[in-house]
């Protein structure tokens, strides 16, 4: 700007580039990010001072803490990856619920924070939209990409929010569930039925009690499992 190198980031870059921040200038920038926002700041060499600094902040999803108690409550353990700044980061997480925190990780880190769970016998659900994403939800266990995310990340995931709507996932999760456990169900009835259905169609019986199961009325029997399980 003005023919002046101009320095717009964190202060990270600020500091490798010289610029110190005074006392006051140190505590607004805690004071906006305790209040769950990320301040970017500005300088124009070669004042090594600070000129200016602006605070953004992602507003959590309506639906973002119901979300996260029902995960808990299925004795789901929820973490929140993000490259902001620790303050901001556990400023965000402590509105939604969320008491575990990777905080300054970079998009290519993300992934590896996935590795590292997964490393410690967690099996992974990574939850994203963007572009940053994309490498977590591919190494995840299960991929979730928000429907409203971009091409990359929903390319790489497994499943897919269509409406965009995080309590979907805690559904999903609910869903998958209860179908499993249905899944299980059926198939001790299935193997029960058969255990004790088959000797008779055999003729097991016929020797003691002299009863036998006729052809016909065996294959009902086989077409009646069959569809016990279905309408389950």
């Amino acid at each position: 700007v003005d023919n002046c190198h101009t320095l717009i980031g964190t202060r990270e870059l600020l500091a490798e580039h010289g610029v110190t921040l005074q006392s006051d200038e140190e505590s607004k920038i805690c004071d906006l990010e305790s209040a769950g926002k990320t301040v970017l700041l500005a300088s124009f060499a070669p004042h090594s001072r600070l000129c200016g600094m602006v605070a953004v902040a992602d507003t959590a999803k309506p639906d973002a803490l119901e979300t996260v108690q029902r995960l808990q409550e299925q004795g789901i353990e929820v973490f929140m990856v993000t490259g902001d700044n620790s303050r901001t980061a556990h400023a965000i997480a402590s509105k939604v619920g969320i008491e575990k925190v990777m905080a300054q990780v970079k998009p290519d880190d993300k992934a590896k924070k996935v590795i590292e769970l997964q490393e410690q016998g967690y099996v992974v659900a990574m939850v994203g939209d963007g572009i940053n994403d994309s490498p977590a939800i591919a190494q995840a266990d299960l991929g979730i990409a928000i429907g409203a995310g971009t091409d990359v990340a929903i390319e790489a995931a497994d499943m897919v929010l269509v409406r965009s709507s995080l309590m979907d996932v805690h559904t999903a999760f609910d869903i998958s569930r209860k179908t499993f456990r249905r899944i299980q169900l059926n198939f001790l009835f299935s193997l029960g039925y058969n255990v004790l259905g088959i000797p008779v169609a055999a003729g097991a019986l016929y020797p003691v009690f002299r009863i036998r199961l006729p052809p016909e009325l065996a294959a009902f029997a086989m077409a009646l499992s069959s569809v016990s399980v279905v309408v389950s």
